[in-house]
């Protein structure tokens, strides 16, 4: 398996006919660098596509998963990007509300 230190979620779409050049390039954009064993996410306009780019130290990966119906728990435009716990990352690509996932989740006041 391809180690995954740490994972960023782009806010902003990506076009799904995007490659890898292409994706590695928004990386370095969004992102200013594409460091190694980090995972970067990014959706189509839709939210019902999503391309995942890793950088394993010696190259670049790049996947992709579609949900037949519904679409996956994306933020709004606004803040240009998010670090992910692993947990939650296991549960966007379920099409599962990810936010509650973790310190999010906690409930502190009845």
């Amino acid at each position: 398996m391809i180690r995954v230190d740490v994972i960023w979620l782009a806010v902003e779409p990506l076009d799904m006919r995007a490659g890898t050049e292409t994706a590695l390039s928004r990386v370095v954009k969004v992102f200013g660098e594409a460091r190694p064993h980090h995972a970067y996410l990014f959706a189509n306009q839709r939210a019902n596509r999503l391309k995942v780019l890793v950088h394993d130290g010696i190259g670049v990966w790049l996947a992709a998963r579609r949900l037949h119906q519904g679409k996956f728990t994306w933020p709004q435009p606004g803040s240009s990007t998010l670090a992910m716990s692993r947990a939650q990352l296991d549960a966007l690509v379920l099409g599962l509300p990810w936010q509650r996932i973790g310190e999010a989740g906690v409930i502190t006041l009845l």
